[in-house]
């Protein structure tokens, strides 16, 4: 089996080294992933300076290494487009933090494993509900087991699996549960600042707001100290609403 790892961490990563270091045992791995940190950087695509691909070493790993100065949808199509031959199975993280609700919107990492949906590929993305400090072995392990059986899944062409962790030794794990997705918003805050040069810049942070940790999302199911599996998909359209819409369509034929 051929994978391709990626993550919006950047090329140096402990999540995915760990990862890779987790899936050499079982597949012969290329990493295509961005020379730096790119969180947050969602599904952006690169179409306005040339992509690049430089080879790079990580050590003690037996693998294709690349550093992309594209994003991690675009490590994705460079990863099966640009090398000689196609993966299996593409694998996004370890991401340090977790992609929880609408995080996954914004995600470079989940944005990755929706691209390779795209592409036609079996694809996860997974991720460590921590920052400090992340525990990614128990990911990692787990990693490598999704990792033997997804290929033989018949998932619908535009799926694929959002995977988070809690942050705790694998023995501590109580267990995997199939998640929907809960709410949790983020409350943005924007600070003007000043540069040394007096010139003025902008600092965007926010932090979560929960709204929906229900049973059976997937944040109900990390802070129970569960392994979460989210099936996701492209699909947007919300159904219920092109009924419920018709009076307004009504209303602008007239």
């Amino acid at each position: 089996m051929r994978i391709l790892l990626t993550n919006d961490d950047g090329i140096h990563a402990v999540g995915l080294r760990t990862l890779a270091e987790s899936l050499q045992e079982i597949a012969e791995l290329i990493l295509v992933a961005p020379e730096r940190d790119l969180s947050a950087a969602g599904h952006a695509v690169t179409l306005h300076k040339p992509l690049r691909m430089k080879p790079a070493a990580i050590p003690g790993l037996e693998a294709t290494v690349y550093a992309s100065n594209g994003t991690p949808a675009d490590c994705v199509v460079l990863g099966c487009l640009a090398l000689p031959q196609r993966p299996d199975l593409v694998v996004a993280g370890i991401n340090r933090g977790a992609n929880l609700g609408e995080e996954v919107l914004y995600s470079g990492t989940v944005s990755a494993a929706m691209e390779a949906a795209l592409q036609g590929l079996p694809a996860f993305a997974i991720s460590v509900a921590s920052y400090s400090p992340p525990e990614y072995q128990t990911a990692a392990d787990f990693a490598r087991k999704l990792a033997q059986i997804l290929p033989h899944i018949d998932l619908p062409d535009d799926c694929f699996l959002n995977v988070n962790v809690p942050p705790i030794p694998g023995e501590q794990i109580k267990g995997i549960e199939l998640t929907r997705l809960g709410k949790r918003a983020y409350i943005n805050k924007v600070e003007q600042r000043e540069d040394l040069r007096g010139q003025t810049y902008y600092w965007l942070s926010g932090n979560p707001e929960e709204t929906d940790s229900s049973e059976g999302t997937d944040i109900a199911a990390v802070a129970a100290g569960h392994i979460s599996i989210t099936p996701l998909h492209f699909d947007l359209t919300n159904y219920d609403l092109l009924t419920n819409l018709s009076s307004l369509l009504d209303q602008l034929s007239e």
